[in-house]
């Protein structure tokens, strides 16, 4: 039985593999973590955390923060 006789030829079962193997490369793309990168912080967050490592004191970290949420 051949399927693609009536419906363009040959071309058509190019352009049919061609099709299977952009959808595969697509759902592999989609599957795999890849290079993505880790979400940026905010500098609230940045903040949070120098003040967590001892970076900078309360005072400082309260000053910071009032600046930022302005």
């Amino acid at each position: 039985m051949h399927w693609f006789n009536g419906l363009g030829g040959p071309w058509m079962m190019v352009l049919w593999w061609i099709l299977i193997i952009a959808v595969t490369v697509a759902v592999v793309k989609f599957v795999l973590p890849g290079n993505r990168r880790p979400p940026e912080k905010s500098a609230l967050e940045i903040l949070k955390e120098r003040y967590a490592r001892g970076e900078i004191d309360k005072e400082e970290f309260e000053q910071k923060k009032r600046d930022l949420l302005d």
